[in-house]
Order: structure tokens, then sequence, then C-alpha cells
């Protein structure tokens, strides 16, 4: 039996980072292959590496997002061939976020059936829209804020101690495979969310319920 829902935020209560990410692209002038290429260099060595990244501190909170964005501005280029400006490059990336209604209508419902829920999200600095937040989350974990990140098992294990449910009764929701690797590992289900009809159904037949509105 479910008792408990985890779920991320970036990707999954929002519309994609690629859509987001894709905007910034164009309005910043960025030069798109540079950007993929350094990305996935960084965020492969935050998951999948041995050793500790700038991400890695970033998401813990260790260093501020104007840290980061002044290294991050610096292995970028422009199609002008020169960095972007750091100032607010971080919020100028996740300015596409939009609210994926679905998503927060599921949990919603979740939690009227007496499952209990818990935002679980790695931070990179970023302002949250929290409106609602009340309504759909019993808990709220982001990494930022508590000093540890996504896939490291502690901060699973004080998601899981916030809402007062072993990992073996909990669904884990995230668009990043290797935190779902990381919730598996601690007993948990896991769903890899690539879009809200997939996952609502997937979720639906693990608790057993209908969890779209009329």
């Amino acid at each position: 039996m479910v008792t408990g829902v985890l779920i991320d935020w970036g990707g999954v209560l929002t519309t994609s980072m690629t859509d987001s990410i894709a905007k910034w692209i164009i309005a910043d002038r960025i030069d798109g292959d540079h950007y993929r290429k350094v990305m996935r260099q960084l965020v492969d060595a935050a998951y999948n590496g041995d050793g500790e990244t700038l991400i890695h501190a970033l998401e813990r909170g260790e260093i501020d997002g104007t840290a980061f964005e002044h290294d991050l501005a610096a292995r970028l280029l422009t199609l002008d061939g020169v960095p972007p400006a750091p100032e607010g490059l971080l919020a100028r990336m996740f300015a596409g976020f939009e609210r994926v209604e679905a998503m927060y209508d599921m949990l919603r419902v979740v939690r009227g059936h007496g499952v209990k829920t818990c935002l679980l999200s790695n931070s990179w600095s970023n302002t949250y829209e929290r409106d609602g937040w009340d309504e759909v989350f019993d808990a709220v974990v982001i990494s930022g804020e508590v000093g540890m990140r996504k896939p490291e098992p502690r901060i699973f294990h004080h998601a899981l101690g916030l809402i007062g449910q072993p990992g073996e009764s909990c669904v884990f929701i995230d668009d990043i495979e290797a935190n779902i690797l990381a919730a598996r590992a601690l007993g948990m289900a896991g769903i890899h969310h690539r879009d809200a009809d997939t996952t609502i159904g997937e979720l639906e037949s693990l608790l057993r319920l209908p969890l779209r509105r009329a």
C-alpha cells in the first residue's frame, strides 16, 4: 500500500527544463551547441561522477547563485562569441518555467485520499512560486535550505522522516534517472517523469485510485 508521494519541482510540476532553456537560448542569443556540450559535462559530473563539483555546492547551498552564475557564464558563449552577462543568468534560464496545473490537481486528489506528499527539489538558487503549496504538500524539502541534495540518500531519509513514512511505502517522481535509481535503492517505487499524462497514469496504477479531476 502506497502511503507517501515524494515529487520533484522543476520539469515535473513545471514545464520542462528543455523548453525553458530553449526560450532563454533565443532570448540571450546563446550558442546552443556550445551550451549543451558544457552542460552535459557539468551535469554528468554532478550526477554520475565521483568527485565534487560546483553543482554539488550550489544545490547544497554551499555557494550562492551569483558565484555559480559567474562561473557558468565564463564557460558559455553568445552568438557574438563573447560570454553572456552573468548577473541574473539563472533567473533568465528558468524564466520559461510554467506551472503544470494537472500535476497540482493530481497532488490535491492524492492528499484527499490520505496519502502524504512531500516536495523534494534540488535548488539552483532559484525562486519558487509557492502559491497553494499548503494545499498540495505535507512537507517541503529544498536542497539549498537543508544542505543536502539528490541523489544523496540522506536527503531522501530526511524527507521520509518529515512525512513519517517508510521508503517501502512511498513513490518518488523525478525527471532525472540518477535520482530515481537512488530512491529505488532505498526501497521506494520510482516514476521517471516525462509528461503529466503518463506520470499520472503510472501513479494511478500504483495507488489504484483515479487521480484526474472530472
